[in-house]
């Protein structure tokens, strides 16, 4: 019945993308190895432009870069080089996964529509969260870290699985994350600016 509605798999096609994007804000790699995962044991279809997603190569690579992510990510100040290179990383990755839900597409408006939409919701999420870790480190010392690392890896591991096996509620949940880290993402920062303008005063 859902099929004989008008563009509906494009529609859906976009909302796994918006998931699966969002859960590269989280992490980079782990909705990446989702994919090549879910894709390898055929649990979910790939586009033909995007099979090496589906091989072994690509499946041990993204579980090896996955583990190294989450567990360098618990490493104190470490896990702040990696935000200088997360939100470029989470946005090529986010776009990636987006352009892969799409096959009858053209090149141009495939591409353009997984830069805007994946990419910019990666760029969004993981900026956000750059900021909350931030201001976590200026008001715990870094203690706090462990808890905003724990919690980007749980809402990548989430979003993942939603955005494959319930795509509308994965995108609800990314709309809904994206206001809530632009909100709190906001306040950390001007948190942070506000200890360190009064640090200069002193």
């Amino acid at each position: 019945m859902l099929d004989n509605i008008p563009y509906f798999s494009y529609v859906l096609s976009a909302f796994i993308g918006i998931g699966l994007a969002a859960a590269t804000g989280f992490r980079v790699f782990l909705p990446m190895f989702a994919v090549s995962m879910a894709s390898y044991f055929h649990w979910i279809p790939m586009n033909e432009h995007f099979e090496w997603l589906a091989g072994l190569p690509a499946l041990i690579t993204t579980g090896i870069a996955t583990i190294a992510e989450i567990l360098t990510y618990y490493i104190p100040f470490v896990d702040h080089l990696l935000d200088t290179i997360s939100v470029p990383l989470a946005t090529v990755a986010g776009s990636v996964l987006f352009a892969s839900q799409f096959a009858d597409m053209g090149t141009f408006p495939q591409w353009a529509l997984a830069l805007i939409a994946g990419g910019g919701t990666a760029a969004t999420i993981s900026s956000g969260f750059a900021g909350i870790r931030a201001a976590s480190t200026a008001t715990t010392g870094g203690l706090g870290n462990s808890v905003v690392g724990t919690t980007e890896t749980a809402g990548a591991g989430i979003m993942s699985i939603l955005a494959m096996a319930a795509p509308v509620i994965a995108a609800v949940f990314a709309i809904i994350l994206i206001i809530l880290v632009i909100v709190f993402g906001r306040k950390a920062w001007r948190k942070l600016r506000g200890g360190k303008t009064a640090a200069d005063d002193i």
